[in-house]
């Protein structure tokens, strides 16, 4: 039996990765913090072109996927929890209030796709910190379903969850059609 030290190496978890054992906010926020940095690892690195690719039978594009879940985020966080108006950085952006408008990235340089959704991603983290602060998991939301019931805040967490995993594989898809890049998780090392 060996008393010496281990010449095992011990995994160290990357920052995006879930927690193993957390509270259950703890593994909600984990689990957006590695679909939100998943996506924007399958997104990074490219330019213009490469944010706009999009497959023949798709107008989804990289670019558009970043700047979709951008301003899901901030409607999720500001019009649904909140019951405030969309309205910046958005309107100045040129936002029309037009369905999938957000999927339209011409106007934008890739250096600007990357700092809106990487802004977005930041403003988002703070919102829902004071969400929790305020009342937890179980804190009422504005909107409602039309008859009169609120979800709480543990429910848009779900959903933006969901709707960064949906996009997440598109993006898988994109990705590899623009330049071969495959895999599920960002090297540990990475960083935008």
């Amino acid at each position: 039996m060996s008393t010496g030290g281990s010449t095992e190496e011990v995994w160290v978890p990357p920052p995006w990765e879930p927690p193993i054992d957390g509270t259950e906010a703890e593994h909600l926020l984990g689990a957006l913090r590695r679909q939100r940095t998943t996506l924007r690892w399958k997104a990074g690195g490219l330019d213009e072109v490469g944010l706009r690719h999009r497959i023949a039978s798709s107008h989804l594009s990289l670019g558009g996927l970043l700047l979709h879940l951008a301003m899901g985020e901030d409607y999720y966080l500001t019009s649904k929890l909140r019951g405030e108006e969309l309205v910046e950085p958005w309107r100045s952006l040129g936002h029309d209030g037009t369905d999938e408008w957000e999927f339209t990235t011409e106007a934008f340089s890739a250096e600007e796709v990357y700092a809106i959704f990487d802004a977005a991603v930041v403003r988002n983290t703070r919102r829902i910190e004071d969400a929790l602060a305020e009342g937890g998991l179980d804190l009422v939301a504005h909107v409602d379903d039309g008859n009169g019931n609120h979800p709480r805040l543990r429910r848009l967490l779900v959903d933006l969850v969901e709707e960064y995993s949906r996009h997440t594989g598109h993006a898988d898809l994109l990705r590899e059609d623009v330049d071969g890049l495959v895999g599920e998780d960002p090297p540990d090392d990475w960083r935008a």
